[in-house]
């Protein structure tokens, strides 16, 4: 008789079990179909298109295949969601019974995500959850709208994000493998949540903090506190810079993002390998770190940066200013101030902002001192302000050299064959994407004198300098020439007792940065001369005009040009 009720609750519960089992066969899941399209079309604001709807008893789930979420109109006619599958987690009892539909949890199987971004600051995801057009209903039910929404859990397992941005040519980026954990949304508190993915150039992105309450007029808006974590972004793989600006390199990033829904604060470290940041350079051969900080508007889309700590090895520079990424391509408003940065560290970055020393030549020691401004597209940036080099030497570069016949010149004679000494550079430059142009170029060079000129500097590296030396010694006496002839060249020079008269030796600079050819200007040298023996006319006669011409006569054969036969 004790067995009696055991047997009787065993019986039971096997029909209790038969029935859960066979109870798929009897309830026609899809039936739910149109509930749960219109639920979900509600509640997103979009257009939700299902599959077939498959019940899972024990999971207490339904399962929907094919899953389509259609895009803001004002985006895109294709869709801004599509899925494989769709599970979502359902309070059985209600459904069986009540036929009412209550959500626990949603997974969505192999998403595919089109983000799209428009000039005015707006996502293709801004209206998600909103009815345009639309008043919400005033009724004692108003509550159980999208607003009174929750879902207890999402997931997006091994899902594409596809981020483009309206009316740009550049190429889209792609997320692969992306995975999203959160739970407890809500349009009326915080959630936390967990985001992975690979970006493009195999970039591994996370993103961790809290979001909500979910901003209902604009869920692009919605408040956010999260660490993120990206390493190994290759910049030229983002699809937002084109590549014919030059820019590029890898970067590894860590930071903080706070937004309160209306601004963005954010302050991290951003360390860049391979850095480039010109058409005519080259990637640096040296790290660079940035520590930031920076404040953003979501709506205007304006930032201040109000920390940008540059470090490269010692050698430290400040970036801030402003910038807009409303356009295509964002715009930037930048100071840089750059004090005694110590030229060792900073070799190896010279070839990303497109500095090209002679071939085989190689900076040793001094500083380097620049108050620039940056302003304009980040793809055609203009760069411009003074720089000034101090007590450097370009080792393996002999200007003595490579002024030829000028080396017979008392002063060039001596100098160093093996490199060429700089007490001084300073210059006001001006780059952009056709070239770099110097203003008011100023050299001082210890035993050879004072060079001073302008010029550009190609995109390519094909450099056009118009130079005039003033040689330390001034030229002194020269082969072949009579007295007068050196005393008239040193005048012109800015030798002699003086020191301060003349023109000096002019001269120009062609070739290339890695190969510069020193052209001396013979018509401007002869002309000059010329001139200061005619000038002496008066008091020399035909004596005195007849020295000048052959001062003229002599120095041309010595520059390279043909004397003229007596």
């Amino acid at each position: 008789m004790k067995k009696k009720p055991l047997v009787i609750i065993g019986v039971i519960g096997a029909v209790i079990l038969l029935l859960l089992l066979a109870l798929p066969m009897f309830v026609n899941a899809n039936k739910f179909k149109p509930t749960l399209e219109t639920q979900l079309t509600t509640a997103l604001g979009r257009k939700v298109t299902i599959g077939d709807i498959s019940l899972a008893i024990f999971s207490g789930g339904v399962t929907v295949s094919d899953v389509a979420i259609a895009d803001d109109a004002a985006f895109s006619t294709s869709p801004f969601l599509t899925a494989k599958s769709l599970t979502v987690g359902v309070e059985l009892m209600p459904l069986i019974f009540s036929k009412r539909l209550e959500v626990r949890s949603i997974t969505v199987q192999d998403p595919q995500v089109s983000l799209i971004h428009a000039a005015n600051g707006t996502w293709n995801y801004s209206t998600m959850g909103v009815s345009r057009g639309k008043a919400p209903a005033k009724s004692a039910d108003s509550d159980s709208g999208a607003a009174n929404l929750t879902v207890q859990e999402l997931k997006l397992d091994n899902g594409k994000i596809i981020v483009s941005a309206v009316g740009s040519h550049a190429k889209p980026s792609v997320y692969q493998d992306v995975n999203l954990e959160a739970s407890d949304l809500s349009y009326t508190s915080q959630f936390p949540f967990k985001l992975t993915a690979a970006g493009p150039g195999n970039a591994a992105l996370k993103l961790e903090g809290k979001a909500g309450p979910i901003n209902q007029s604009d869920s692009s808006l919605t408040p956010l506190a999260a660490t993120v974590d990206v390493q190994h972004l290759d910049l030229a793989t983002t699809g937002f810079i084109d590549p014919s600006s030059g820019i590029a390199g890898v970067i590894d990033f860590k930071g903080d993002l706070n937004s309160d829904g209306k601004a963005m604060t954010s302050k991290g470290t951003i360390n860049a390998t391979k850095f480039k940041l010109s058409a005519a350079g080259s990637p640096a051969t040296v790290p660079v770190n940035i520590d930031y900080a920076t404040s953003y508007d979501l709506k205007t889309q304006n930032g201040v940066l109000s920390q940008g700590d540059i470090h490269i090895g010692k050698a430290f520079q400040k970036l801030t200013g402003t910038y807009n990424l409303a356009g295509d391509p964002a715009k930037i408003n930048m100071k840089v101030d750059a004090q005694s940065m110590p030229i060792g560290d900073l070799e190896g970055f010279l070839p990303a902002v497109g500095v090209v020393l002679p071939s085989g030549s190689k900076l040793q020691g001094g500083t380097l001192t620049a108050n620039l401004s940056a302003s304009g597209a980040v793809d055609k940036l203009t760069i411009a302000g003074p720089v000034n080099i101090a007590d450097t030497e370009l080792a393996g570069f002999s200007l003595s050299q490579k002024l030829g016949a000028l080396g017979s010149f008392a002063g060039l004679g001596g100098g160093d064959k093996s490199g060429t000494k700089i007490q001084q550079l300073s210059a006001n430059i001006r780059n952009d994407p056709s070239g770099t142009k110097f203003d008011t170029l100023n050299l001082v060079l210890p035993g050879i004198g004072t060079i001073m000129g302008n010029g550009t500097v190609g995109a390519s590296g094909q450099l056009n300098l118009k130079m005039n030396a003033k040689l330390a010694g001034g030229l002194g006496a020269v082969t072949g020439g009579a007295g007068a002839m050196g005393s008239a060249l040193t005048a012109f020079t800015g030798g002699g007792k003086g020191g301060n008269g003349g023109g000096g030796i002019p001269f120009s600079i062609t070739g290339t940065t890695s190969n510069p050819v020193v052209v001396p200007d013979v018509a401007g040298v002869v002309g000059a001369v010329a001139a200061g023996g005619i000038g002496g006319v008066g008091h020399l006669g035909k004596a005195g005009a007849g020295t000048a011409g052959a001062a003229a006569s002599a120095l041309g054969g010595l520059l390279g040009g043909k004397p003229k036969k007596s």
